[in-house]
C-alpha cells in the first residue's frame, strides 16, 4: 500500500510558548452526579467476571446546549442513557439490553439536521469462535433518547471487534468511531484485535448498514488502532488512525470524496520520533481539517504530550504543536484527547492527566483555541475532574468525554474507580466567557 507523506512546513514539532498562552476563557458551572456504584473489579473471566462498578461515560449536546450522557453499569453488563443530566422518572434507559454479555464504551452522536435523532455505537463482548470477544453494536433514537431501537450487529466477525492493539499483550477497547451527516447518512469505523480497520455506512438513519470494507491492517500489515472520523463539505469523509506493534508509529489519514464509497490511499501525517496515538479529527465551518493526537517521547509506554495541527486543504498540514505543556496540576504526561468545535470555529481539547505515566490517569486537562488553532490557552485542570479513584474507562481510554454546543456550551464527563470502595460517573458543565 502506498503510504505517501503529507507535506509539513518544518520537520520538528514546536511547543506553544507558555508565556504567550492566554488564560483559559472558560467559566465552570458545577457538576451533576450521573451514577454511583461499588468498586469491585475481579480477575477477568470473560462474561462471568465479577465486575461491579460504573464506568465508560460519553456525552453529546443538543441545539439548546442540553447534555445527554451514556455510560455502562458493569454489574448489569449494559449501556444506559440519561438526557439533560436528569434521571428519567423510570430511571436511566437501558440501551443495550443484553445482560449476559458485557457492553462497553458507548459512542454517541446526533444528526446535524435533526438533533432529536441520536445514534449510539458500542462494543459487545460476544465470543463467536475467535481468541478475543467483541462485536460492534448500534442503536438509534428518534426522540432525543426517549426510546432506542433494537440493537443491530455491524461487524458479525470472530476477530474481537472494537479492540485497538498496541502489542499482543496490551490493547484498548473502544477502538471505533461514529459520525453523522444529514439526511440519515451515518459512518462507522472500527478495528479488531488482529488489526484490520473496517468502515461501514448507512443511508437510512441506521436501519441498515453497508457491508464493511477494509481500509487498512490485516494480512502482514501492522494492526490499525484508534480510528477517528470527521466530515467535510461535498460528501468528504476523513478517517485517521495509528498502528500497533510499532515503537515509532505515526498517524495515518485516508480521505473519501464520495461519501465513503471509496477512499484515497492512506497518507502519513507529520511523521516524528516517538509513538503517535489516539488521533481525533474535526472540521470547522470554514472547511479546515483539524487534528489532535498524543505523541510520546519514546515508545507507546513513555510520557506523552498532546499535539495539534491543521490542514486548510486537507493535503498540507502545518507543524504539529504541543498544546498540553506546561502540564497542569503536577502531571508528567497527557494522553487520549477528546476534541470538539463550535459554530464559530473555536477548538476545545480535553485529555487524560498522569502524575506517573506508568500508572492510570487521574483528572483531566483542557486547552482551548479561540482563533481556529492559531493560539491555544495555557493548559489547565478541568475543574471537578478528579475523583477519589483513577479515571475510567478501565477497559480502555479510547473515549469521547467532551461535547460542545454551537454557542460554546461545554459538557465533560468523567468516571473514577476506587477499587474495593466505590465507582462514580459525573458530568461537568462549563461555557466560554462572554466576549470570547
Amino acid at each position: 500500500m502506498d503510504y505517501r507523506f503529507f507535506s509539513i512546513l518544518l520537520s520538528v514539532a514546536l511547543p506553544v510558548s507558555a508565556a504567550a498562552a492566554p488564560d483559559l476563557p472558560v467559566r465552570w458551572q458545577g457538576t451533576t452526579e450521573i451514577a454511583t456504584g461499588p468498586g469491585e473489579k475481579g480477575p477477568w473471566q470473560q462474561n462471568d467476571s465479577r465486575y461491579h462498578y460504573v464506568d465508560d461515560p460519553t456525552v453529546s449536546m443538543d441545539e439548546r446546549g442540553n447534555a445527554a450522557v451514556s455510560w455502562v453499569d458493569q454489574t448489569r453488563k449494559d449501556v444506559f442513557f440519561q438526557s439533560g443530566g436528569k434521571t428519567q422518572d423510570a430511571g436511566p434507559l437501558n440501551v443495550s439490553r443484553s445482560p449476559d454479555t458485557f457492553s462497553w464504551l458507548p459512542r454517541m452522536v446526533r444528526a446535524p439536521d435533526s438533533p432529536q435523532r441520536l445514534y449510539m455505537l458500542w462494543q459487545e463482548i460476544v465470543f463467536t469462535g475467535g481468541s478475543h470477544g467483541g462485536e460492534m453494536m448500534f442503536a438509534y433514537s428518534n426522540d432525543n433518547g426517549g426510546a432506542f431501537s433494537e440493537p443491530i450487529n455491524l461487524s458479525r466477525s470472530v476477530g474481537g471487534d472494537g479492540k485497538g492493539r498496541i502489542n499482543a499483550q496490551v490493547w484498548h477497547n473502544g477502538s471505533y468511531d461514529l459520525a453523522a451527516s444529514g439526511k440519515g447518512v451515518l459512518y462507522a469505523a472500527w478495528t479488531e484485535y488482529d488489526g484490520p480497520l473496517w468502515f461501514s455506512r448507512s443511508t437510512d438513519g441506521g436501519k441498515h448498514f453497508s457491508r464493511a470494507q477494509r481500509i487498512a491492517g490485516g494480512t502482514n500489515a501492522r494492526p490499525a488502532r484508534a480510528p477517528s472520523l470527521a466530515l467535510g463539505k461535498d460528501n468528504t469523509v476523513y478517517l485517521a488512525w495509528t498502528n500497533g506493534e510499532d515503537e515509532d508509529a505515526d498517524i495515518h489519514l485516508a480521505r473519501s470524496l464520495d461519501g465513503g464509497l471509496s477512499f484515497d490511499e492512506p497518507q502519513i501525517v507529520a511523521p516524528a520520533k516517538g509513538y503517535a496515538d489516539a488521533p481525533r479529527l474535526a472540521v470547522t465551518p470554514d472547511g479546515v481539517l483539524h487534528l489532535v493526537y498524543a505523541q510520546s517521547q519514546g515508545g507507546p509506554f513513555d510520557r506523552f504530550r498532546i499535539m495539534y495541527t491543521q490542514a486548510g486543504n486537507a493535503r498540507s498540514f502545518g507543524v504539529p504543536r504541543d498544546i498540553s505543556s506546561p502540564l497542569p496540576n503536577g502531571a508528567e504526561s497527557a494522553a487520549y484527547p477528546s476534541f470538539d468545535t463550535d459554530e464559530r470555529g473555536r477548538l476545545y481539547v480535553v485529555y487524560e492527566l498522569y502524575r506517573d505515566h506508568r500508572k492510570r490517569p487521574r483528572g483531566l486537562g483542557i486547552s482551548v483555541s479561540l482563533d481556529g488553532g492559531k493560539h491555544f490557552t495555557q493548559p489547565a485542570l478541568v475543574a471537578h475532574s478528579e475523583g477519589e479513584g483513577t479515571n475510567g474507562s478501565h477497559q480502555g481510554l479510547l473515549m469521547k468525554k467532551l461535547a460542545v454546543s454551537g454557542e460554546g456550551k461545554i459538557a465533560i464527563v468523567n468516571s473514577s474507580l476506587q477499587e474495593g470502595r466505590q465507582s462514580r460517573v459525573w458530568l461537568i458543565y462549563a461555557e466560554v466567557a462572554e466576549g470570547r
